[in-house]
């Protein structure tokens, strides 16, 4: 009983034409629908760039492990875990020497 029924919306609907005309109105709703358009290829403009910037990143470091130089230097201690340290560089002032 609160809602609006097929004839309110259709007087409605005569009311808005009589006061600002067909043109206008159909001016007006051009406009709406330009705005909705450019909004939506903002959105798309947007999610292509993250996108992009995404791929971008995942080019870099796939081929940035690549291009980074291999140590291959020995290294004495991770081939034996039990060899002893190295003996202590001995100074002209050790008493001991």
């Amino acid at each position: 009983m609160g809602g609006f029924s097929l004839w309110h919306i259709l007087i409605f609907a005569i009311i808005l034409l009589l006061l600002f005309g067909g043109n206008r109105f159909s001016n007006m709703m051009g406009d709406v629908a330009k705005g909705l358009k450019s909004f939506k290829q903002g959105m798309a403009d947007d999610e292509d760039e993250e996108r992009r910037r995404r791929e971008q990143a995942r080019e870099q470091s796939r081929l940035g492990s690549v291009d980074r130089p291999i140590d291959v230097t020995p290294n004495p201690r991770a081939a034996d875990p039990v060899a002893p340290p190295p003996p202590p560089p001995s100074s002209p002032q050790d008493p001991r020497a």
